[in-house]
């Protein structure tokens, strides 16, 4: 058995369109509003005032944003007149990863949370919120760059389960791993070169679960933060399972070991 890790709960979602803004007035409004953004997009070469107080309220907020060409824009946009900025609004408003501990906590439970690295496909970060809603996890953790993000699609797939799981969006996994863990938490990783299966790894108390990107898994900083890892017995011809498959499995593994 483990022993019990020492941890520190009301998500603050509210729902938020995700069409793409575009001008400059319109995008720096957005920003002041506090809407969720996912990210910006600004023309190279473009040194317009207003652009740089975009740049610095995006900055200030911990939006992500980076330069491209206009014939990017023109397509993001259809051609209208997006004035050199196009901002990627979020289908739903990001929690942080205190608002999905003090979750658990007003519950009188042990926190129980996804921590996706990597998805790029909408339809399996969707599944896995949607699954992890189901599964009555506390919360989803996300890294900002290099994976999907909480798209009109993520939200269709969910079905829904955006409104009732909080999603987190942080700037680095593994530091957010060790973050959990000082909170008390044990982080199991699903890796196809693991020794145990998740039948045999104790998923009770507080726990997160790390889903590692579709085509290269979970990255090697992240997998040597885990405390243990995990595969799922494959018998077919298949080498893996689809990643929100995976997710699916190994969650309602956790759900029968916490119900039992």
């Amino acid at each position: 058995m483990r022993n019990n890790r020492k941890y520190g709960g009301a998500p603050k979602n509210a729902p938020q369109g995700d069409d793409n803004i575009y001008g400059r007035n319109p995008v720096l409004e957005a920003l002041e509003s506090g809407r969720a953004i996912d990210k910006i997009f600004i023309q190279d070469g473009i040194n317009a005032p207003v652009i740089g107080q975009i740049r610095n309220l995006a900055k200030s907020r911990g939006v992500t944003y980076s330069f491209t060409d206009k014939r990017r824009l023109d397509r993001m946009t259809g051609g209208e007149n997006h004035q050199g900025v196009v901002a990627v609004g979020a289908a739903h408003a990001y929690s942080s990863v205190e608002d999905i501990l003090d979750r658990a906590k007003e519950n009188g439970e042990d926190p129980f949370i996804v921590i996706c690295e990597g998805l790029t496909d909408p339809h399996n970060l969707g599944a896995v919120i949607r699954t992890a809603d189901a599964a009555g996890c506390h919360g989803v953790i996300i890294p900002k760059n290099r994976s999907v993000q909480l798209s009109s699609t993520v939200a269709k797939v969910a079905a829904g389960a955006v409104e009732h799981i909080p999603v987190a969006k942080v700037a680095n996994i593994a530091q957010t791993i060790e973050k959990l863990k000082k909170e008390g938490l044990w982080i199991v990783g699903t890796d196809l070169s693991a020794t145990m299966t998740h039948y045999e790894c104790d998923m009770t108390g507080a726990i997160g679960i790390v889903i590692g990107s579709e085509g290269d898994g979970i990255s090697r900083i992240v997998r040597e933060s885990c405390d243990f890892l995990v595969k799922i017995p494959i018998r077919g011809g298949a080498e893996s399972l689809n990643a929100s498959v995976a997710a699916g499995v190994v969650l309602y593994e956790a759900v029968r070991q916490r119900r039992d």
